[in-house]
C-alpha cells in the first residue's frame, strides 16, 4: 500500500500532473493540501476515470484540503477536536474554522489525515499564535486519538509549516530568531507531536532531500529548500512502513506546485513487513 502527502498549490491549475502522478507513481491513497476551491469546483471527474474516490473540504480560494483513494473511504472526519478558527481581527474561541483538516479511514485500517498546518505568517504576528495553538489543539487529539485506541493506525500527512531540525532548512532567508518555520516554539510544537505517539517514518528511510522550495530567487535550482511537508505515523503503523520517498522531480516541468510529493510504503502483510528492515 503507497500513501502520500503533497501540497498541491491550487488542484484546478495542477489537476492533470496530480492524476498523471497518481498513475506513474502507483498511489493508493494521497493527502492533499492547498487546494484552493470549494466542492463544486474540485475537478472529480479527472481522479473518479482515473479509478480515485476524492473527499474534501474546501470554503474558499484559499486553503483547502482533500483526500483521494482508489482503496476506499469511510469514516471521513472534517476538523478534528478542538481545532482552533482565526479570522483577521476576531478574537475569542468562536473565531470561525478554515479549511485545514480532513481525515478518513482508507485501506480498511489506515487513518489518514490531510492536515494543513497555518502559515504563521510572521514572529508575533496574530497568526503566529494561531499556530501554535491549532498545533497544541492537533497534539491533544492525538493523544485523545491513540487512548482510545493504542493500536490505531493513524497517518498524519500534510504541510506543516515547521522545519524541525537546522538540517531541514536550506533556505537562507530562513533563519532561527527572525523567521516562522524554524522558531523555537514551533520546533517544541513538532516536537509535542512526536512525543505524543507519533514517528516520522520518511527521514530514517529518506536521510536527505527536502519537500519544498519557493518560486522565488532560483531556490529550486540551488536546491535552497525546506523539509515542511511530513508523513507521522502511530507507532502501530509505522512498524509497517517498509519504504519512503520524496518526489524531487514533481518540482521540476510546466506549472509545478512549490511542494513535492512524499510517499511511504506499508506491508501487506507481517511477512513483508519482516522481510523490510527494521524502522
Amino acid at each position: 500500500m503507497r500513501i502520500a502527502t503533497w501540497n498541491v498549490n491550487s488542484i484546478r491549475t495542477r489537476v492533470a500532473r496530480v492524476v498523471d502522478w497518481l498513475e506513474r507513481a502507483d498511489i493508493d491513497a494521497l493527502a492533499m493540501q492547498e487546494i484552493k476551491c470549494k466542492p463544486e469546483q474540485f475537478p472529480l471527474a479527472a481522479f473518479e476515470d482515473a479509478g480515485y474516490e476524492v473527499v474534501l473540504h474546501g470554503l474558499n480560494q484559499w486553503n483547502g484540503v482533500a483526500i483521494a483513494s482508489r482503496i476506499g473511504i469511510e469514516d471521513v472526519e472534517i476538523g478534528f477536536p478542538g481545532q482552533p478558527g482565526f479570522a483577521k481581527g476576531h478574537d475569542g474561541p468562536d473565531a470561525p474554522l478554515e479549511a485545514r483538516a480532513i481525515g478518513a479511514t482508507v485501506g480498511g485500517g489506515v487513518r489518514l489525515w490531510s492536515l494543513y498546518v497555518p502559515n504563521g505568517r510572521a514572529l508575533g504576528d496574530p497568526h503566529y499564535d494561531y499556530k501554535l495553538r491549532w498545533l497544541e489543539a492537533l497534539r491533544t487529539a492525538t493523544v485523545d486519538w491513540l487512548a482510545d485506541d493504542p493500536h490505531l493506525g493513524l497517518l498524519l500527512g500534510g504541510d506543516y509549516n515547521i522545519a524541525p531540525s537546522d538540517a531541514d532548512s536550506g533556505d537562507p532567508t530562513i533563519r532561527v530568531g527572525v523567521s516562522t518555520h524554524v522558531s523555537p516554539p514551533e520546533r517544541a510544537a513538532f516536537q509535542a507531536l512526536l512525543d505524543a505517539g507519533l514517528e516520522d517514518v520518511v527521514r530514517p528511510l529518506v536521510p536527505t532531500g527536502y519537500t519544498y522550495w519557493d518560486y522565488q530567487q532560483l531556490r529550486f535550482p540551488r536546491n535552497e529548500g525546506m523539509r515542511i511537508d511530513f508523513l507521522l505515523a502511530s507507532t502501530s503503523l509505522a512498524e509497517a512502513v517498509i519504504d519512503a520517498e520524496i518526489h524531487r522531480e514533481e518540482r521540476k516541468g510546466e506549472a509545478p506546485s512549490d511542494h513535492v510529493p512524499v510517499v511511504v510504503r506499508l506491508a501487506e502483510d507481517d511477512d513483508e513487513a519482516d522481510s523490510a528492515a527494521p524502522f
